[in-house]
């Protein structure tokens, strides 16, 4: 990760208060394990935990002290191409659906409470998309490109938004394209 030319303009950025990148793992547990999401630095930054309930899978997103931040759940009663993202005290954060026609990419519509949609285009098989909110504004980027380790991408997620937030998205959008 260190010396690429790709993250040499994202570590100014970082250091200057600009993007945060992540490095995630594809379809990323196994229920029942546990995974750590680190950042451009190889830290940990968020825990990704797990859990095999009776009637469903969930993946919990924890901050590093474990406290629960976003919790994705398979419905089992939902329309397949949809799922909801709860905050850790409950309520709705966001609710992911599979646009029913893409004629030349993958195209999903991320409703957040509140705040409007968030479209997400591009290659989501391959991790090579984008995230934004309305026409302008960029809430992320995901890709592979960033690192050589197979079956790894990053996403680099965009000052003023929320990291933990925008981390179980990319998880969610990642198990309902794999399923």
């Amino acid at each position: 990760m260190r010396g690429r030319r790709a993250e040499g303009g994202l570590r100014a950025r970082e250091e200057g208060g600009g993007a945060h990148r992540y490095k995630m793992r594809e379809k990323l547990v196994s229920i029942g394990d546990d995974y750590w999401i680190e950042d451009a630095a190889g830290e940990r930054a968020f825990k990704v935990d797990g859990k095999a309930l009776r009637v469903r899978n969930t993946l919990i997103i924890q901050s590093r002290e474990g406290q629960d931040l976003y919790k994705i759940q398979e419905r089992m009663l939902h329309i397949k191409d949809t799922m909801e993202i709860e905050r850790g005290g409950g309520g709705t954060a966001a609710t992911i659906k599979k646009a029913l026609i893409t004629p030349l990419r993958d195209r999903w519509t991320v409703g957040i409470p509140g705040e409007g949609d968030w479209d997400v285009q591009g290659n989501i098989l391959d991790h090579e998309y984008h995230i934004d909110a309305g026409r302008r504004e960029r809430v992320a980027e995901v890709s592979k490109k960033w690192f050589r380790v197979r079956d790894t991408y990053g996403v680099e997620v965009e000052p003023g938004h929320d990291d933990a937030l925008i981390l179980a998205v990319t998880a969610a959008i990642d198990q309902m394209s794999h399923d």
